[in-house]
């Protein structure tokens, strides 16, 4: 609560504050803050744990000084929720004055923070939604995580240049999912395949039981799948029920299928299994190989995902940008510093188009194995600096 002072008191406060500089105030000055609202609990949990465990393990390796500023970062549970995280997002910029807000696990959580961004001008850094239209909801949306459509169309080439001709689509019916259907679909469909069937489950408490046996009763040559981060186990329990290999359908996915950190519950029915996505943990580079070390090391229940991804290198941009601009926390100036930003990330090289704020990135097509005694998603083919395909064909590229 703040105390409302009398004229006389208020005077002599700003007396004293002008004669004496206190500490107090200079750190004040000096502190950046950064508000981070992901799902921390119910269905999304586990996207929020990744990205906070990034986040905390970027700052103890790289400190918490950027730009000559201390950055703070405050963390708050949207619970995966909407208008929580719209609650959030401005309590973040009214109540602790904010210079950027960051996280938001789903699509419909980056969007509801999307008018509060645009209101304060402060950047809003999407760590893991991946619809293609966020971006566009404002001028200060900054993407360091993926789009659906960005990894679904690598795959479509994959299909098409392995004999995949007859497929059917099952994807969780949001955003993301009707994203990554429509790449699919319209890749295929071009090159010279056929779309049996477009079937969609519903993103809360689903039931993918009927929609696999109508997949299988038709007899594709590939069934194509996409659910969000932590449904993937569910959803492959019940593919391996239905015997897919036995009527010699591949069964293919983006990577959040294949979540990493949920892929050794899968067990062997995911093995040999073909997905797209633009990181995996047995990712073979020494930045990766030292984030992995790392981050098991300071999580060890833990194995770090495309989520973490996000949020490790949403923090860097936020660091990179605070350099650029000397610690000046205009949301403008930070926006403008991170267009065009570019560097190399434990998923490889990554930058920020400077035109759509989106990421550009690696994608790679993945086949489950097991090494060492653990299933990984591991790359044997890499397709490179991938644009949002969406914002591309806007663009007329």
């Amino acid at each position: 609560m703040f105390e409302i002072l009398t004229r006389r008191q208020a005077l002599g406060a700003f007396a004293v504050a002008a004669c004496v500089l206190t500490p107090v105030a200079v750190r004040a000055e000096d502190v950046v803050k950064i508000g981070v609202i992901v799902p921390m609990t119910g269905p999304s949990a586990s996207t929020g744990r990744e990205i906070e465990a990034a986040i905390k393990l970027f700052q103890a390796q790289k400190g918490d000084k950027a730009g000559g500023k201390k950055v703070e970062v405050i963390f708050k549970d949207d619970t995966g929720v909407a208008d929580i995280t719209k609650r959030l997002a401005q309590e973040l910029v009214v109540n602790d004055h904010v210079a950027a807000i960051a996280g938001f696990g789903l699509t419909p959580l980056a969007l509801a923070a999307a008018p509060i961004a645009t209101q304060a001008k402060i950047p809003e850094i999407v760590m893991a939604a991946g619809t293609s239209i966020i971006t566009e909801a404002s001028p200060f949306i900054v993407r360091t995580s993926f789009t659906l459509a960005q990894d679904t169309v690598p795959l479509a080439d994959w299909a098409l240049n392995n004999g995949i001709k007859k497929v059917v689509t099952l994807v969780a019916d949001y955003g993301p999912g009707i994203d990554a259907e429509k790449a699919f679909v319209e890749k295929i469909k071009a090159g010279g395949g056929q779309v049996l069937d477009s079937l969609r489950a519903p993103l809360k408490n689903p039931e993918f039981a009927p929609f696999l046996q109508k997949a299988k009763d038709l007899k594709p040559d590939a069934l194509f799948l996409f659910v969000p981060s932590g449904q993937g186990a569910q959803l492959m329990k019940q593919v391996a029920e239905r015997e897919f290999a036995k009527d010699n359908i591949k069964v293919i996915a983006t990577g959040d299928v294949t979540d990493d950190e949920q892929l050794n519950g899968m067990g062997d029915s995911v093995l040999g299994m073909i997905t797209s996505m633009m990181y995996s943990t047995a990712h073979n580079s020494p930045e990766n190989k030292a984030f992995v070390a790392a981050f098991e090391k300071a999580n060890p229940t833990m194995r770090p995902n495309f989520m973490a991804l996000g949020g490790y290198d949403g923090m860097a941009l936020f660091y990179a940008a605070l350099e650029k601009t000397k610690g000046d926390t205009d949301g403008a100036k930070l926006v403008d510093a991170m267009k065009g930003m570019a560097w190399m990330s434990p998923r490889g090289p990554i930058s920020i188009d400077p035109q759509t704020r989106d990421i550009v990135q690696n994608v790679y097509i993945r086949k489950v194995e097991r090494r060492d005694g653990q299933l990984y998603n591991i790359e044997f083919e890499t397709v490179p600096a991938v644009k949002d395909p969406v914002k591309a064909a806007k663009a007329g590229k």
